[in-house]
């Protein structure tokens, strides 16, 4: 779409159209397995993600964010962020996150990012990266790119909510008010740029520069406005999360309650990965050699 058609022309988006068959196919697939079988609850949660991913990739909102409005680019970041990754998230098995997640390259990222400080840095990167200048202007004027940062950006989300919805089978464990307070510094941090928007004294995205953008509104008044939908936004969804976590905290005892206890697939995941350190450590030993099936050698037995 260009700048200078008019801003409600509808266009067609078969990419995000194809993408959101493509998992809704690879979806139903799985959970047809016994293994992954998925109950009603997580069948609707996930179309419903489908539903919110098809909403911020075609349009209007794609279209609008495009080159019209930072408002609507916001409000689609924020939806690829903050609403499809929990959705998607809780609405796959626990049984088929663990065999999505089992290879070590991705176990081992799940792992690092799943850290509350390392998903902040994480999260922080990719909103401040993909709503900088260049990034905004690349988006504008290729569909490649702008694929590229939808992707980064959910992925991003799927960091942002992993250690708060322990769905990933190895990952921390945080108590209640662990976890409304992770959600408060994910709603302070990343969103800093929103400062940066209120009090600019002009536009900072060319892209958006090209006089009235919707409702009229000049560019200036537009990324103001972005700066706090996206700050507000972002504070107001975290802390209604924040706030129900808080909730489950015994103000008697002043404990936690354990509304996640322990899963197999923890345990499971856990021993995985001794082994794994086992058979590294292995490997390194002087003029060792570690079997192709990945088993440890006997012990030799005692010497008469």
């Amino acid at each position: 779409m260009s700048a200078n058609g008019s801003i409600w022309a509808v266009h067609l988006h078969p990419f995000c159209w194809a993408i959101v068959l493509l998992l809704g196919l690879l979806y139903g697939l799985a959970v047809a397995r016994p293994s992954f079988r998925a109950t009603r609850a997580e069948r609707v949660r996930f179309s419903a993600g489908l539903l919110v991913l098809l909403v911020a990739g075609s349009y209007p909102l794609a279209d609008v964010a495009v080159h019209w409005s930072l408002t609507a680019l916001v409000l689609q970041r924020m939806v690829l962020t903050l609403a499809v990754p929990p959705l998607l998230l809780t609405g796959t098995p626990r049984t088929l996150l663990a065999a999505l997640t089992r290879p070590a390259p991705v176990d081992t990222a799940v792992r690092i990012c799943s850290r509350p400080p390392v998903a902040v840095v994480v999260v922080t990167f990719v909103f401040v990266a993909t709503l900088s200048t260049a990034a905004v202007e690349a988006q504008a004027s290729s569909l490649l790119v702008r694929g590229f940062l939808d992707v980064a950006l959910v992925l991003a989300g799927v960091v942002l909510w992993a250690p708060v919805l322990n769905r990933l089978p190895g990952g921390p464990r945080l108590s209640p008010l662990g976890r409304a307070a992770y959600l408060l510094v994910q709603s302070i941090v990343p969103s800093f740029l929103a400062v940066v928007w209120i009090l600019a004294r002009h536009p900072l995205y060319p892209a958006f520069d090209h006089g009235p953008t919707v409702a009229g509104l000049a560019p200036l008044t537009d990324q103001q406005l972005a700066g706090f939908v996206a700050k507000f936004g972002t504070i107001a969804v975290l802390w209604t999360v924040a706030y129900v976590f808080v909730r489950q905290t015994d103000p008697k005892s002043a404990r936690d309650v354990d509304t996640d206890p322990l899963t197999w697939a923890d345990v499971q995941r856990h021993l995985e990965r001794v082994e794994r350190r086992e058979r590294r450590s292995h490997a390194w030993l002087p003029g060792s050699a570690v079997p192709p099936d990945g088993e440890r050698p006997e012990e030799p037995g005692p010497v008469p």
